[in-house]
């Protein structure tokens, strides 16, 4: 069984210029996606799969494998399912693990549990496996809320159990991934992860928290190590 983690990154991110390869906690995001994947157990090897010759120099000094991205797929309005399409057709694997590097606070070992458990399902009941999380928020929708009465606003612990796709993992087979063209099959498990774990960077706001939250997680691991 050959499981290789894609990392797909674009040269043209347009809300964080440069976010994958910009400084981030002493490193890149794409570096320490890379470093993250690389300490799982399960996964032969890992690809970035970009459209910058300077990802890809990135990639192949830190030991994974570059494939270089077709200017279509790397565009801003090429269809989604076309490039999840693309992406395993020029990857050669039994399983595929998408793994964008705009997560960085999911960790190895739970990449590690995640491919264990996609391992474990009954293919007749699930098709992929994709990380979620809760949403404890108050929902509006054009004129009408979503998931609340307004007569009789409840806490927001008691709001119904919603759960949203955050994309910091998504695990199918190929040929799976190939057919659907999509990330999420027909029948996902999903795996719900904390909020830090989920966390995904879309805005300079979000990078710089997401910044805050791992020096932050590297500083009590260093007071936890360290002798008393």
């Amino acid at each position: 069984m050959i499981i290789k983690a894609i990392v797909p990154v674009r040269a043209g991110s347009q809300r964080v210029k440069n976010k994958n390869i910009k400084p981030f906690a002493g490193s890149s995001l794409l570096e320490l996606k890379i470093r993250e994947l690389q300490a799982c157990a399960h996964i032969s090897e890992v690809v970035v799969n970009s459209d910058s010759d300077e990802m890809l120099e990135l990639a192949a000094n830190c030991g994974a494998r570059p494939e270089k991205r077709d200017p279509y797929f790397a565009s801003a309005t090429v269809p989604m399912n076309e490039v999840y399409e693309y992406l395993a057709k020029t990857t050669d694997a039994d399983v595929i693990v998408h793994a964008p590097a705009t997560s960085p606070l999911i960790t190895s070992a739970t990449f590690d549990e995640l491919i264990t458990q996609f391992l474990g399902l009954d293919p007749a009941e699930y098709d992929s496996l994709n990380t979620v999380h809760d949403v404890k928020e108050f929902l509006w929708l054009g004129n009408a809320p979503l998931n609340f009465g307004i007569e009789a606003i409840p806490h927001s612990q008691d709001l119904p159990d919603v759960l949203a796709f955050n994309w910091a993992a998504g695990i199918m087979h190929r040929e799976n991934l190939i057919r659907r063209k999509a990330i999420v099959g027909l029948k996902p498990y999903l795996h719900k992860l904390s909020h830090e774990e989920a966390f995904d960077i879309d805005t300079p706001e979000q990078f710089e928290f997401a910044e805050y939250l791992l020096r932050k997680r590297k500083m009590d691991q260093e007071t936890t190590l360290s002798p008393q």
